[in-house]
């Protein structure tokens, strides 16, 4: 049996699994990290501990293996990170600015992220001000929980919602159009594919 059920203190550790072993464009991302928290650290724990009534996991008789997570509101979210969540970051991972950007690892790339977060684009948040993260492990996809998860986000933020998915993670595209976004094109930049609902 899969049960979706709210997020609860002591599934942190599942959060930061789960954007890890989803981090290469769905697929695991546990080769591309010598730090296996990093990933977690931008897209998965601060939703979890700073917005834990907006977070819901998916769970079977192995353990929580999926999960939706998100703001009602993105500035106001964007806003609390750099108050609450970024500073003790940046204490622990360097701000790769002497490496090259075309030389950069994924790692090095999310620490730049933490040292300079990127504000979701005006556009995407005017067409939804709520956004969402959504991450299933393989055993949980194809049986319904990805639509679970998001019927049950949807209704804690009035049913309206974006999203950024990576260009090439069509499988996720697939979903998100099935289940009723819709794309937001000519939002910059090219490699990331914006979709909002409601």
């Amino acid at each position: 049996m899969v049960c979706v059920r709210s997020y609860r203190p002591d599934d942190l550790p599942a959060l930061y699994d789960i954007c890890l072993r989803t981090g290469d464009n769905g697929a695991d991302g546990t080769h591309l990290y010598e730090d296996h928290r990093i990933i977690g650290e931008i897209f998965a724990a601060p939703y979890g501990v700073l917005l834990p009534q907006y977070a819901f996991v998916a769970e079977d008789d192995q353990g929580v293996a999926g999960y939706i997570l998100g703001a009602p509101d993105t500035r106001a979210f964007e806003a609390r990170l750099e108050a609450e969540w970024w500073p003790a970051l940046r204490e622990r991972y360097a701000d790769p600015v002497d490496a090259p950007a075309r030389t950069r690892t994924r790692e090095q790339w999310d620490a730049h992220h933490i040292h300079h977060p990127p504000a979701n684009p005006q556009a995407v948040v005017d067409a939804a001000p709520a956004h969402l993260h959504i991450d299933l492990l393989p055993r949980l996809q194809g049986k319904g929980m990805g639509r679970q998860l998001m019927d049950a986000f949807l209704a804690t933020v009035g049913g309206r919602a974006h999203l950024g998915c990576q260009a090439p993670n069509v499988r996720a595209q697939r979903f998100y159009e099935a289940y009723g976004f819709r794309r937001l094109e000519g939002v910059p930049p090219k490699s990331v594919v914006w979709m909002a609902i409601g």
